[in-house]
């Protein structure tokens, strides 16, 4: 491989303006199809096969005009403290306030509160409910801007105005934050190469990268309904790859410059043995991504798979562009660092670090592990859930109905469970029995009268929880309703079916919950086969998993702490604590995984490198890490700084997402890579190395370590050798 990556480099670097241009003319064909064909995100889950999803697509043939495709609205509005909606300005102000509703000609109806009764108990606070002829997908800008507008005649008579519901949900876009990002890691590249050329190539791949990967997710939403997380996703992989994966053969690059090659043959080496390293590295992200699919939830598979497309975008604008970047700006990206030494590692503070591992690794190992034991506790109470509106800032509209709605009607009003009842034999007399039962178990407020659908054979009922959407008071009473259910249909001659938003929720949270194990083995799996071929290794392999586990366990520890717990929650702006996401954990599994083995990689394969040169293998150790240690904590610091920008988003999903990410590279790069792997690798001598002869026939052999350029190296020094006549 080392061979054929050795000629893919020098003929990116001879032919750059080529190179070059077709990259561009890619990222131009791309922003024209996104523009073109671009469908809507979508911020609603649903797993095929569940009870809830079965109940949706028995209304859609049963139950044509039930309204479940149809975007809709609540507008809350709510008198001062102390005072009542029902005086004569006030009701004029509500009803102006409609007035402004009616005028989009896409809301089909509108129910008044006065007239449904839709008031508190204490008649300060109503709601009235808009429904659209135009899905949740379909609601964009021209239809949420008039929206809030119409509540300006409300504000102007002292009245509370708020929404919330699908067709109201505030779609959180990507800020300035992902700015701060860049900035970071253009700072850290610029103390590690001291070249303003060295930190623009980096910056500039990584980019162009992001640019192609959000155009094609953004094409594909013309074709598949994908979350409105995938293009966060995609952004925060790509930045964080794309700038690792250049600085890592740049890196290369510049140490063949100082060793003497000319610029051709430097960019070749580099892409021969850090290009490798990338390859094996983006192979392992892609695993952790693709095997998402084996859960087999329509909506995380899509956004596995279109994160996995940015991946492969990294790697191949690493192996191809990057070097032609380089042969446009020669040996200006050594730029101070021209006339340093080659052998610039001696004396680094890594090679002292590794050194003092190399003098205690029993007590470095012991200490590691403790802290990160400690890091793991509070994962032990980690509770799973899907966001509601009682999760947004306090600032958002949405959540400031959710408060007044809960404040009115309580909690359980923001997410009614929708009871389905198909009956042919009797009829309403089925559904009657069912609603009286329905409001005697415990946890339910109240059912709403029942709606029938044309046949008179399918009807829905609203059932009120007691509890809020993502609250285990409403997973209870989900639970009792559907052990209840048989019971029931066997009395009523009917099938009951429980779904709504809070009951998807907690479907796809249980099917998330199941199918994590199962995740974690496929991907641990396929990524030993995998480290095995790059290592050749029995035990390096099971201790890279193992390490990462030591990092999934520590990261899941201080996510509870912060985001359910509420530790620190002021100072790093975190506004509200409760269920931690339920597809975090899946993710984290997926992306700290993938990413976790890129510095593993990285770094174990240049110390392999020295071993294979022969090196003892104490030394190969310390002089391995030596080389690998600046970049890969320089690595690791720009990954930490893109992913931690996402914290300053006001979406608290992104920001528990920019968290986790941080934090368990910040982890494994520091504590687990360059701390516990050194250790380890120190421990166990020549046996890290241990191969059986039976694996070792079977296992393919792949040359990561540019042993094949030995061949090119020696036919130089053959022909230096012939005289000259």
């Amino acid at each position: 491989m080392a061979n054929r990556l050795y000629a893919l480099g020098r003929f990116s670097y001879r032919r750059r303006r080529l190179v070059a241009v077709l990259w561009v003319l890619l990222l131009a064909t791309l922003c024209v199809s996104a523009v073109t064909l671009k469908g809507a995100y979508s911020s609603t889950f649903a797993i095929p096969g569940s009870e809830s999803q079965q109940a949706i697509d028995t209304l859609h043939d049963r139950f044509p005009a039930s309204g479940l495709d149809a975007a809709s609205a609540s507008i809350v509005l709510a008198a001062p403290k102390g005072q009542t909606l029902d005086t004569p300005s006030r009701r004029a102000a509500v009803a102006a306030v409609l007035a402004e509703v009616r005028k989009d000609p896409h809301v089909v109806s509108l129910v008044d509160p006065f007239e449904a009764k839709a008031l508190s108990a204490d008649g300060r606070i109503a709601v009235a409910r808009a429904t659209y002829d135009l899905s949740a997908l379909d609601i964009g800008k021209k239809q949420q801007d008039p929206l809030f507008a119409s509540a300006a005649p409300g504000r102007a008579a002292g009245l509370t105005v708020e929404f919330s519901g699908e067709a109201a949900r505030v779609k959180v876009e990507p800020g300035i934050g992902e700015l701060f990002g860049v900035a970071a890691a253009a700072l850290v590249l610029l103390v590690l190469f001291g070249s303003f050329v060295a930190v623009g190539i980096p910056l500039l791949t990584a980019l162009l990268g992001v640019g192609i990967g959000a155009a094609t997710i953004t094409t594909l939403t013309g074709f598949l309904t994908l979350s409105q997380t995938t293009p966060v996703l995609g952004l925060m992989l790509g930045l964080a790859v794309g700038i690792d994966y250049a600085l890592f053969i740049m890196s290369r690059f510049r140490d063949e410059l100082l060793h003497g090659r000319d610029g051709e043959e430097a960019a070749g080496r580099a892409v021969a043995t850090a290009g490798s390293a990338v390859v094996f590295a983006g192979l392992t992200v892609l695993i952790a991504l693709l095997g998402l699919l084996v859960v087999r939830v329509p909506f995380l598979s899509y956004m596995g798979v279109g994160a996995a497309g940015t991946i492969v975008i990294a790697v191949l604008v690493a192996l191809t562009l990057l070097p032609a970047l380089l042969g446009f700006s020669g040996r200006r990206v050594l730029g101070r660092r021209a006339a340093v030494a080659t052998d610039e590692v001696t004396g680094s503070l890594g090679q002292r670090w590794a050194e003092h591992i190399a003098r205690r690794p029993v007590v470095v190992l012991v200490a590691a592990l403790a802290g990160l034991a400690l890091l793991a506790v509070p994962a032990l109470s980690l509770k799973t859930g899907l966001p509601d509106e009682g999760s947004l800032s306090p600032q958002n509209t949405n959540r400031k109905a959710y408060d007044l709605l809960s404040e009115a009607f309580g909690p359980g009003s923001n997410g009614p469970l929708v009871v389905v009842v198909e009956t042919a034999k009797a009829g309403a007399a089925a559904v009657t029995a069912v609603r009286a039962e329905l409001a005697n178990v415990d946890g339910v407020v109240a059912v709403l009268p029942p709606v029938a659908n044309a046949a008179n054979d399918t009807f829905l009922l609203s059932v009120i929880p007691a509890g809020s959407p993502a609250s285990d008071q409403t997973k209870a009473l989900v639970a009792r309703i559907r052990s209840l259910a048989p019971e029931l249909e066997a009395a009523t001659s009917s099938t009951i079916a429980v779904s709504g938003q809070s009951a998807v929720q907690i479907d796809v949270a249980d099917r998330l919950s199941r199918a994590m194990p199962v995740y974690l083995l496929v991907v641990v799996g396929l990524a030993l086969v995998l480290l095995t071929i790059v290592f050749r290794s029995v035990l390096i392999p099971i201790k890279a998993v193992l390490g990462f586990l030591l990092t999934l366990a520590s990261t899941f520890g201080a996510v509870v702490a912060l985001f359910q717990f509420g530790w620190l929650s002021g100072p790093l702006g975190i506004t509200t604590t409760g269920p931690i996401l339920s597809i975090l954990p899946i993710f984290m599994i997926g992306i700290i995984f993938g990413l976790a083995m890129d510095y593993e990689v990285f770094l174990v394969t240049r110390i392999r490198e020295e071993h294979v040169h022969g090196a003892a293998p104490a030394e190969a150790v310390v002089d391995g890490f030596s080389h690998g240690a600046r970049v890969v904590s320089g690595a690791a610091i720009i990954m930490i700084c893109v992913f931690a920008s996402f914290m300053l988003s006001p979406d608290a999903t992104t920001k528990s997402l920019g968290f986790a990410f941080a934090f368990g590279i910040a982890v494994d790069a520091f504590v687990v890579r360059m701390t516990i792997v050194p250790a380890v690798l120190i421990l166990l001598g020549r046996s890290a190395w241990w191969l059986p002869r039976w694996l070792d026939r079977l296992v393919p052999r792949v040359d990561i370590e540019g042993e094949g350029l030995r061949v090119i190296d020696e036919a130089e020094r053959t022909l230096e050798a012939v005289p000259v006549s």
